[in-house]
Formats: structure tokens, sequence, C-alpha cells
């Protein structure tokens, strides 16, 4: 189908039609395509331009460097070439017909001969449309025009051929109705369900990144259930459908599953700066230890004994296979692996010491870890959830009290490994380690000391050790 009326209607961004001139003098079609077609008929913003073109990747890439300040041919093996046009990011890519094995999900690229063939090759309807510029005429074949006003994300061609040509499709089909608000059409979602165990033949680079994606969209927990209800989650995420524990009446407890969305929400709306990805990913994992520490006890009760120790371990097992970076990974099971720790200290009366050892131990972190403690009250009693926030509040107030004197996120010993291998006579080695460590226990402790104070209490501990510092040394 071609609707020429409703292409006039679409906001098309200037430099698209300059490209589209430049390519039409060159004596090829220009379309844009995909999601930018689909954000403006949504009257969202426009950005990363994708074009399409019967024009091979030589002559796109010759048409380019002509008129591009930068030009770049990573994608060439699939017919894209990008460049910057105008000082704006653009990418153009040969049609498509393109076949796939069905098992390794690579493509054989094949290079199309007509719009449309290009179009069906693509994930859902709502991104299988385009407008040819500079003239904006409209291609909507597959009803992806009406499937936005239904607010419905299907597939192009059947859900079995689409999901089977990549599996990926289904996670993003979740991350689409995360970040547009659709629902998905119960075709394909019976598809989803059938043929999740697929998901297993795609790489855990691209399962991350889409899940990512999904997990910074300004809904999550709307993909976050169709990952779990369709069996996609146990592909990669066992950990989430195992939260749905059963809650029978004689050992009653929260609902974890539904109290970790909640928490999730609750991290959202305390965001300041936009999503923030490890906030997230520790507030949707920071009680998956629970079903591994679940214990019924004599009475009926229910105990999660040490869940914040196995949720920190299975977050950076989960974390690593799915091949996070190395920071991510220590972030988030630092934040499930203290998030328990505040809990008591409205009762307890904490000290100076166990203060400085909080905003030590959370390190870069503390700030989420504050969101996300915050995050975690979920109780419908008002009044207990009233005291946990004043207790927080004031918790907080009292580390900015101590910050004010001292520098918590950088505590160090009073003195350096110079000055202890001088006042005790040592060599380079792991006693000076010893003695730094004993040094930097008692900066947690007991806060900054005078450097005379802390010469005299090592010279103690020295000599308790058996490293009294030699005649020399004095």
């Amino acid at each position: 189908m071609s609707d020429n009326s409703s292409g006039k209607e679409i906001t098309v961004p200037p430099i698209a039609d300059e490209l589209g001139r430049v390519f039409a003098d060159g004596g090829f079609e220009l379309h844009l395509v995909g999601g930018p077609v689909r954000d403006a008929v949504l009257r969202r913003s426009v950005s990363d331009l994708d074009f399409t073109t019967d024009a091979r990747p030589e002559s796109t890439e010759a048409i380019l460097r002509a008129n591009c300040s930068t030009v770049w041919t990573t994608g060439a093996d699939f017919g894209t070439i990008g460049g910057l046009f105008r000082g704006e990011q653009v990418e153009v890519t040969t049609f498509r017909a393109d076949a796939y094995d069905r098992v390794s999900r690579n493509p054989i690229v094949r290079y199309g001969d007509n719009l449309v063939d290009d179009l069906e090759r693509r994930d859902f309807t709502v991104n299988a449309m385009a407008v040819s510029v500079p003239g904006h005429e409209f291609t909507d074949p597959f009803g992806g025009l009406a499937d936005i006003a239904r607010q419905t994300i299907r597939t192009p061609a059947s859900p079995e051929s689409s999901f089977a040509d990549d599996p990926l499709r289904m996670l993003r089909a979740a991350r689409f109705a995360a970040q547009l608000g659709f629902g998905i059409d119960p075709e394909t979602l019976d598809a989803m369900r059938r043929m999740a165990p697929e998901l297993g033949r795609i790489t855990a680079e691209r399962i991350r990144d889409e899940f990512v994606k999904l997990l910074t969209a300004p809904d999550p927990v709307v993909g976050l259930r169709i990952l779990v209800d369709t069996g996609l989650a146990e592909q990669f995420l066992p950990e989430l459908p195992a939260l749905r524990m059963e809650i029978d009446e004689h050992a009653q407890h929260k609902d974890v599953y539904e109290h970790s969305l909640q928490v999730l929400r609750n991290a959202i709306a305390l965001e300041q700066d936009g999503p923030d990805l490890l906030l997230r990913l520790a507030a949707l994992l920071h009680d998956i230890g629970k079903p591994e520490t679940k214990d019924v006890v004599d009475g009926g009760g229910v105990t999660f004994h040490h869940h914040d120790v196995a949720g920190a371990r299975l977050a950076r097992r989960r974390m690593r296979d799915l091949k996070f970076p190395k920071a991510d990974v220590q972030a988030v099971s630092l934040l499930i692996s203290l998030h328990l720790r505040f809990y008591g200290y409205g009762d307890a009366g904490w000290t100076d010491s166990a203060v400085r050892r909080y905003v030590h131990d959370a390190g870069a972190q503390l700030d989420r870890l504050h969101l996300l403690v915050r995050s975690d009250c979920t109780t419908r009693n008002r009044r207990k959830a009233e005291r946990l926030r004043r207790d927080y509040d004031a918790f907080e107030d009292r580390i900015a009290r101590i910050r004010a004197d001292e520098d918590l996120r950088a505590v160090r010993p009073d003195l350096d490994g110079n000055a202890i291998m001088e006042l005790l006579g040592l060599e380079p080695g792991p006693q000076v380690g010893r003695a730094w460590a004993y040094l930097k226990e008692l900066r947690l402790e007991r806060g900054p000391m005078p450097r005379q104070e802390a010469e005299s209490q090592l010279r103690a501990w020295a000599a308790a050790e058996g490293l009294a510092p030699s005649p020399d040394a004095e």
C-alpha cells in the first residue's frame, strides 16, 4: 500500500530532503525508513536517520564521500554506508532481500531491487514504513500506520517466519512495548511463547544490548512482564521468573516478584538525570537470592537469611554470563549485597564507626544505595513506611554531618606506606601491608587522628605483633 497523503503529513527533517536530492541527482531513490518514520508519525523527535536506497553500496559510498565530511564503511558487508552529512549522522543501506540460515541467525546478504521486499524483512509493521525523499511518497505495505493507531506490535511476515529469521526480534517486541506503551498482537505473542527457546541461538552480547534498551525504556515493567509471561526471561535471566514463589496460607510472605517490579518503579520515580541502568538492575535483582534462601520456620513463618549475599552472587554470575562490563557487574552486586544493611539503624543506634563503614563500603555507589534502600520500602502500612522514611532521612543527615569533617569516600590511614616503613624500620613487603590495613581499620573505627597519636597506636600494634621498630628507626 502506498499512501501519498499520509506522507505529506509526516514532518521530514530538512536534512533528509537535502540528502534525497543528492541521491536523486545521481539517479537513485532514497527513502527515510524504520524508526524515524514511526517516530514522525507518533510526533516524537526524530533522530538517528536511517535510509534505504536502490543504489549499490559502492555507489552509495561514492555519493557520500562527495558530500559528507566523514564517511565510515563498517557496515559495508551488510550494504550500509554511514557518513556525517551537514553535521548530522546518517546511514544508508541498499535494498535488502536477505535469506537466513535459521541456525546461527547470520543472514545471507542479498540485495533487493524494490522497496516493498526490503520492508517485508523488517521486524515489525510499525518499523516497516518508508517516506521517499525529497518527494515524500509514503509507503506502508503491511499496515504499520493502522497498527500505530491500534497501538499494536505485529510482524510484517508471519511471526513464525520473522522470529525464525532472527529470534532476537522476540526480545525487541517486549522492548517496543516498554518504549511505546503498545500491546503485542495475540498471534505474535503466541509465537513468542512457542518459540522462546530459539533465543538460545543468539549471542549473549546481543541479548544484553536488547535487554538494556528494554530496562532503560520509560516503562520497563511492561516489557519485563512480557519476558516472564512468554518464557523468554527463562532463557537468559531465569532468576527473574523464579521470584514467583508459591505463597501458601500457612507460610505467607510478600509476593517477591511483584515486590521487585514495584521497587523498580520506585527507583525510576527517584531518578533525576534520566535512566540509571545500574540502579534499575539493582532494583530488579535485589531479591533474587530469596528463592535460594527461603526457609519455613516453626509456626508458619518464612525467613530469607543472607539473601543479600546470595543475591549478589547470583547477580554477579548472571551479569558476567551476559557480558556486562566488569565495573557494572561489581557495582550492581555491591548494591545488592548492601541493600539490607541500613535496616535496624533506627532501633540499634549506630556508632559513628558503623556509619563510616557503611559509606566506605558503598564507595562510589553510595548515592545509588540511598535510592535503592528508599525504593525497597513497598509496605502498605503508612505508619511503618513513614518511620522508615524518617529513619533514612536522619541517616543521610548524619552521613552529611560526618562528611563535613571527614572525607568518608576516601578513608585512608593517617600514615602512608613510606611513613610506616620509616617508623617501623621495615622494607617494602607484606608486613607494611598488614600495618597499613591496621591503621585503616583504626581510621574507620575512630575517625581522623593526629599524626603523633597514629604513630603511637602503630608502635603499640607492631610490638604486639612482634614487629617492634628497630632502634635505628627512632
